[in-house]
């Protein structure tokens, strides 16, 4: 089939198209290869899945109403997997713009290519921030989400909205996937593994926040990948029974479905750390501070509606994800 991947040059959008192309699917991938990270790490990525004759990148931006609609013209996408976004819950704080251009005007931009070229699935990325201030744990897509505690976090709650909407209006199945603190190889730099390695290889100060006690669901990358490219054969079917006081609101009468992708088995920052530290067998210097805003303690899980769907659930250790993603930053940065 032909694809779409939107944000291919980023982190969770580099490993799904990965994964496509190897299954012999075309993918065009879509990425504005902004800077709000190290620029030439979304090159390597890019290179690596430019070695792929059924890959095609396009250098666009998802804000760009007209750049979109044509994408979608001239190239007749059977699926799209939407994976571009702003990302970062404290990037939010500073920069509220770049939220509403990229997850707001961006999303509205993918739905409507979506429906008007008759899209056969639409998956997007939705996040575990929109729990906000929910303390039942594990987070549950059967729970209300309605007190994010960051923009980020409301743009994303908005995405699911948004694309219920298109779902009920035009038939256009859509799938939300809610993912919890994605790790791996070829991560993030502004993420807190990426800086730590950075920080301890050096021999500089890490800053821990609420003294490490936070607990977070981290879901190694492959999982996320193996999740996403099941999920995509799982078309969301219309349930004319679904009613809003007796169904989910993960479901509905339309088209729409929300999945939780996570390990389900949160670890605090401190116990991240110290795998950390076993994997590089150095240990770190930390300078604990107190909670950031915008920041949850807990973040973690219920993926059965996951396992009952697609048969599988993310269960690779912190141990484990740790181990290779220290193997390719040494190798990645001639360590």
């Amino acid at each position: 089939m032909k694809y779409l991947v939107t944000g291919a040059a980023g982190f969770i959008g580099f490993h799904v198209s990965q994964r496509l192309l190897d299954a012999g699917h075309q993918v065009v991938g879509l990425d504005n290869l902004n800077d709000y990270y190290d620029i030439s790490l979304k090159q390597a990525r890019l290179d690596q899945l430019l070695h792929h004759s059924q890959f095609t990148f396009c250098h666009g931006d998802l804000a760009d109403r007209q750049a979109i609609a044509s994408l979608f013209e001239q190239n007749g996408f059977e699926r799209v997997i939407h994976l571009a976004a702003q990302a970062g819950v404290r990037y939010s704080i500073d920069n509220p713009h770049a939220y509403a251009d990229a997850n707001l005007v961006g999303h509205l931009n993918i739905l409507e290519g979506c429906r008007h070229h008759k899209i056969g699935h639409l998956l997007y990325a939705s996040s575990s921030s929109v729990y906000g201030l929910n303390r039942k744990t594990p987070f549950s897509t059967d729970d209300s989400v309605d007190h994010p505690v960051s923009l980020y976090a409301a743009t994303k709650k908005a995405n699911e909205l948004m694309s219920h909407t298109y779902s009920h209006l035009y038939n256009l199945p859509t799938t939300g996937l809610r993912f919890f603190t994605v790790y791996g190889p070829w991560g993030r730099p502004d993420m807190a593994l990426f800086k730590f390695t950075k920080a301890i290889i050096a021999g500089e100060s890490i800053d821990v926040y609420n003294h490490g006690k936070m607990r977070r669901d981290f879901t190694y990358i492959d999982d996320i990948a193996e999740a996403i490219v099941r999920l995509q054969d799982v078309i969301p079917q219309r349930d004319e029974n679904w009613t809003v006081e007796t169904g989910s609101p993960a479901t509905s009468s339309a088209p729409y479905r929300v999945y939780n992708i996570g390990n389900s088995q949160p670890v605090t920052l401190m116990a991240y750390i110290e795998a950390l530290e076993k994997a590089l067998g150095i240990e770190a210097k930390k300078n604990l501070l107190p909670m950031q805003p915008g920041d949850v303690l807990e973040t973690s899980a219920d993926t059965s509606a996951l396992y009952k769907t697609i048969g599988f659930k993310p269960e690779t250790t912190v141990e484990e994800g740790i181990a290779r993603f220290v193997s390719w930053y040494k190798a990645f940065y001639q360590q």
